[in-house]
């Protein structure tokens, strides 16, 4: 709803919060179109879970605009300057609807409206949240912000230099050792003694 009014809804289906990064071409889109539309997230006529997609069970599909999806935090502040800007990103978002209903039933095909500031009630069922993203592009070094790029310096930092229980943690160990994992990651004993 905008300003108490409520200008659409949809039964069963999904909702999709959609955020458009600067970054996003006709590749993401289609991209998107196709996972939106073939997402496994339904139970069969049996009740077998994950097993049918939104059009296998004919269901509507609401899309939200939502670009603080591209936020990046300083501090504590959200930072937004990922995000598509505004008349771009109307554009893109509309030819997003266009490909959903070219690819599905067109009426079926719900929208918000762009720019709004909305009121949106979802009823997650279970509660499903899954979030989706296109394929990664490769990154031009040259386009990283400043931001970006001190985050990838601390990153490496982190997996540059292991803490010394991971050093403990990753140490051989002999077969007869009793409390030896069995080499799953993730799989270490509680109880050994230091």
């Amino acid at each position: 709803s905008v300003g108490g009014e409520q200008i659409s809804s949809i039964g069963r289906g999904l909702c999709v919060l959609l955020g458009i990064s600067l970054e996003d071409t006709q590749r993401e889109l289609e991209h998107m179109v196709r996972k939106i539309l073939n997402l496994r997230v339904f139970e069969d006529e049996s009740g077998k879970h994950w097993s049918k997609s939104v059009m296998d069970k004919q269901y509507e599909v609401l899309c939200v605009s939502q670009f603080t999806l591209q936020c990046i935090l300083k501090g504590n502040k959200p930072d937004y300057h990922m995000a598509m800007p505004t008349e771009q990103a109307e554009c893109f978002y509309n030819n997003f609807l266009e490909q959903l209903r070219k690819a599905y039933k067109p009426e079926l095909i719900k929208d918000g409206k762009f720019g709004a500031y909305m009121q949106v009630h979802i009823q997650n069922d279970g509660p499903v949240t899954i979030e989706l993203e296109s394929p990664a592009a490769t990154v031009d070094p040259k386009q990283l912000t400043k931001l970006e790029k001190q985050q990838q310096r601390k990153e490496k930092t982190r997996t540059k230099v292991p803490s010394e229980s991971s050093r403990e943690r990753n140490a051989p160990r002999s077969k007869d050792d009793p409390s030896a994992s069995s080499g799953a990651e993730g799989d270490v004993s509680s109880e050994r003694e230091p």
